[in-house]
């Protein structure tokens, strides 16, 4: 089986949770044999250019001309030798080939206001494109799925493919203390990872930790991601550090030594940075909404996403209780074991073949 994998988002200024989606998805699928074929408009360089062995430049125009083209007027036609071609997000290329697309999330259903009226349109027309056009449609989550079922998807043609955590070393305490040293962090601290846009919820998590903070006033907010779109605001304090892009090593550091580590998110197609947290035995505090609880189950601690007063209550109790902190850590680790990118790439290989024998039929 030859899949083509649109990797473009691989190049995004802001490449985000679907970015690590793509790239380990990619990993995982070599790995197990699968011969994969990326291609995007535009061309690697750097660290790009020796992970994406076979790469296939669709040339001009670039992305996001390219997108606006392909969802308007369905041109121009992708033509790469595959099997099939997997697009794993809403930017969905015309092709003659068996088609799979990704839905990550429908949050700008639910949440239009945590986007741009561009990443609305994008997002929607994306969506109806992906339920006209594919084959197979992907979702990281049950949730997800659900979620699609809802909106008329149809469900026998909707998979499940959680997403997955690989650790490929653990590294020592002084290399783990140096990485937080250039960061300037130093502990206690409170963890939260991603694109910081709306949806994240941030101002909620900072509010709480400013009751919180009359009890523990050493503890800090460190925020490690990029700036997205639109603003957040309610982040200007003294003892919140926005650290944006960090590389692999400095997040792993930052992993390992958070004292815990918080998602606020009011809605999340999958979660991957719990995951990730759960992985490093960093304790879980996230909220009870959209898909959290489905990758969290009961390693974490749950909290509704619009409450300050339980999310002070919720860290406070864990920054009291080292015991509390110590058993969700120890649950967090063994439930990530129960995911891997190589059972995705499984579950992908799955959605390409019954993708082509779909194709088959409706020929």
């Amino acid at each position: 089986m030859k899949v083509a994998l649109h990797v473009g988002q691989l190049f995004q200024p802001v490449p985000g949770g679907i970015g690590r989606y793509v790239y380990e998805l990619f990993r995982a699928l070599r790995a197990d044999g699968t011969d994969v074929v990326p291609f995007a408009a535009g061309n690697p360089t750097g660290r790009l250019l020796h992970e994406l062995p076979g790469f296939v430049p669709l040339g001009w125009p670039d992305a996001p001309v390219r997108y606006e083209v392909w969802h308007r007027a369905r041109r121009p036609l992708v033509k790469i030798a595959a099997d099939v071609l997997h697009a794993p997000s809403l930017a969905v290329p015309p092709t003659r080939l068996p088609l799979v697309v990704t839905v990550n999330d429908v949050a700008f259903l639910h949440h239009p206001e945590a986007f741009t009226k561009r990443g609305l349109d994008f997002h929607r027309r994306g969506l109806a494109l992906a339920h006209r056009h594919a084959d197979v449609v992907v979702s990281p989550s049950e949730f997800t799925r659900q979620e699609l079922i809802s909106e008329g998807f149809d469900a026998d043609a909707v998979t499940v493919a959680h997403h997955g955590v690989t650790l490929a070393y653990e590294p020592d305490a002084m290399t783990i203390d140096g990485h937080l040293r250039r960061l300037g962090v130093k502990s206690p601290f409170v963890l939260a990872v991603g694109t910081i846009e709306p949806r994240k919820n941030l101002p909620i998590l900072v509010a709480a930790l400013e009751r919180t903070r009359h009890a523990h006033p050493n503890v800090t907010l460190v925020v490690a991601g990029p700036r997205g779109w639109l603003d957040v605001e309610g982040l200007e304090r003294s003892w919140v550090h926005e650290l944006g892009t960090v590389d692999e090593a400095a997040l792993d550091a930052l992993y390992r030594r958070a004292t815990l580590y918080a998602m606020p998110s009011r809605y999340e197609g999958f979660g991957l940075p719990v995951l990730e947290a759960m992985a490093r035995s960093c304790p879980v505090i996230a909220a009870d909404a959209a898909s959290l609880p489905e990758v969290v189950g009961d390693a974490g601690l749950l909290v509704p996403p619009g409450s300050v007063t339980e999310w002070a209550d919720g860290i406070d109790l864990l920054l009291a209780d080292p015991d509390a902190r110590r058993a969700l850590a120890e649950r967090g680790l063994a439930r990530a074991t129960h995911f891997s990118w190589s059972t995705s790439a499984e579950r992908h290989r799955a959605a390409y073949s019954d993708a082509m024998n779909r194709a088959d039929g409706r020929a």
